[in-house]
């Protein structure tokens, strides 16, 4: 697995399903509309009903696409705390994506003020980052 492309496909897709499915249940237990956030394309897409499938594929392009970001950036990162340190960074930025999803939805989300929500997003990309942190020590892609 030489190739950053491949690799990104399938920490992307490992870390993405991990994030979509702790949402899904966050949203099945508290009511938040967090996982209908995190698939949110109805913007891009307005008057079209996109399957479930194409929703999720958004969503692992998505990740995929970071996870690429992350694995080029590493290699300015030499130590494990600067590789941790990069990708809090990058779960960062991923999770401050609810405002501009918020404000953008037609569907109903959660209110920009909904702290419950906002939290449980953010540790849900908090999740997420440690999942491609994880996934890509298992694959040593460090070395």
């Amino acid at each position: 697995m030489k190739n950053n492309f491949i690799k990104s496909i399938i920490i992307g897709t490992f870390a993405g399903f991990v994030l979509g499915l702790l949402l899904w249940w966050m949203e099945k237990i508290t009511g938040e509309k967090v996982y209908t956030l995190l698939l949110n394309v109805d913007f891009i897409f307005q008057g079209i009903r996109l399957s479930l499938w194409i929703e999720w594929l958004f969503h692992l392009i998505i990740s995929w696409l970071l996870v690429y970001i992350y694995l080029i950036m590493l290699q300015f990162c030499k130590t494990w705390f600067r590789r941790l340190l990069l990708i809090l960074l990058l779960s960062f930025l991923a999770a401050s994506s609810y405002i501009p999803l918020t404000i953008l939805a037609i569907k109903e989300t959660p209110a920009l003020t909904n702290g419950i929500a906002i939290m449980l997003w953010t540790m849900g990309h908090l999740f997420y980052g440690i999942s491609v942190f994880y996934f890509s020590n298992f694959l040593h892609v460090h070395k």
